[in-house]
């Protein structure tokens, strides 16, 4: 009997049997401790490490090399662009040195050279030589009759009459330290050149004194 109601009620039985599994699965599921959620952390940088800290190191301008022309008695007379801070004595060793009659005693070779001037090396008896150096922003002139350097301030290594000192004077061709004491007198007698032929007007300048040096004086 009981097998005929089992096989009868077959269905009926599996599907409560179904009911109550998916029921205690359901119950079991609840039951469970709740998950927490997962986090995504953003990721943090990390810091540079002392071998990863390059400093960049600021960019310096590189200085302009000197132009200087070197004339008189060196073995190649012509213009020479020497690195920035070069002497005077570089600029003889880049024109070839100095040749056999050659004076180096009468101009001082430690002078550092500036842009655009003009080194003369004296000649051996040398009747009226120019300033062995002259040119540039600021010029000392070195190997003057008086053995005195006299720095000259005028732009370009001119010679301002009205303001010059005898020393300065002193260094121009043709003129002497007598000569360059009357100009000075002379100044002080009319309160000052007007022009630069008026220095004719002084003592022992004459036209071709003038002729040599009216490229090296003014009166501005």
């Amino acid at each position: 009997m009981n097998s005929t109601w089992l096989d009868h009620h077959r269905n009926l039985v599996f599907g409560v049997l179904s009911l109550l599994a998916v029921g205690g699965a359901g119950i079991f599921y609840w039951n469970q401790p709740a998950a927490d959620p997962i986090e995504i952390l953003p990721v943090e940088a990390a810091a540079p490490t002392a071998t990863e800290v390059v400093s960049t190191p600021t960019p310096t301008a590189t200085p302009a090399p000197v132009r200087v022309y070197v004339t008189g008695a060196v073995a190649r007379s012509d213009v020479y662009f020497l690195p920035a801070g070069s002497i005077i004595k570089d600029a003889i060793e880049a024109a070839g040195g100095f040749t056999e009659e050659a004076e180096p005693e009468r101009i001082n070779q430690a002078l550092e050279l500036q842009d655009q001037q003009q080194i003369h090396i004296p000649r051996r008896d040398e009747a009226s030589p120019p300033p062995p150096v002259q040119g540039g922003p600021i010029v000392a002139v070195a190997g003057s009759r008086s053995g005195s350097s006299a720095p000259i301030s005028n732009t370009g290594g001119i010679i301002n009459l009205n303001t010059a000192t005898l020393e300065q004077l002193d260094s121009l061709p043709g003129v002497g330290p007598a000569i360059a004491q009357r100009i000075l007198d002379y100044r002080d007698s009319v309160g000052g050149f007007s022009s630069i032929e008026e220095i004719t007007q002084v003592s022992g300048i004459g036209p071709a004194t003038f002729d040599k040096i009216k490229a090296l004086i003014t009166v501005n």
